[in-house]
């Protein structure tokens, strides 16, 4: 029997603020249910650590995770901008830089039609 593999999905990650959690999650079911390997935010806030002094963040684990989504835009095909009304903190402007560095395509949800794009160009 012969077998046929498919083409690759086309793997996007979401980025933005994690104020827009409810926003992630509807462009990520979106987009998985359109095909895309979709990468997104490994949390929304901080892990609730005993004894941790986020303040202090002895472990740098802030940049580790920052690292590791730095990694997620590596990986994609194109990145995709969580920003209701336009809305772009400072590490997220951060992040289209890099994105843009690396010659990645960049989408922004404030730029798309009302309801939103059926599937990313």
């Amino acid at each position: 029997m012969e077998e046929h593999q498919a083409p690759r999905a086309k793997v996007i990650t979401l980025c933005g603020s994690t104020r827009f959690e409810a926003e992630f999650a509807e462009v990520n079911q979106r987009l998985t249910m359109g095909g895309f390997v979709v990468l997104s935010l490994g949390m929304f806030s901080l892990p609730d650590l005993p004894g941790y002094d986020w303040t202090v963040d002895s472990l740098n684990l802030k940049g580790r995770l920052g690292g590791v989504h730095l990694q997620k835009i590596r990986m994609a095909d194109e990145v995709y901008i969580i920003d209701p009304g336009g809305y772009r903190g400072e590490s997220t402007r951060r992040e289209i830089a890099y994105a843009e560095s690396l010659g990645k395509p960049v989408r922004y949800l404030s730029r798309e039609p009302p309801a939103g794009p059926a599937a990313p160009r």
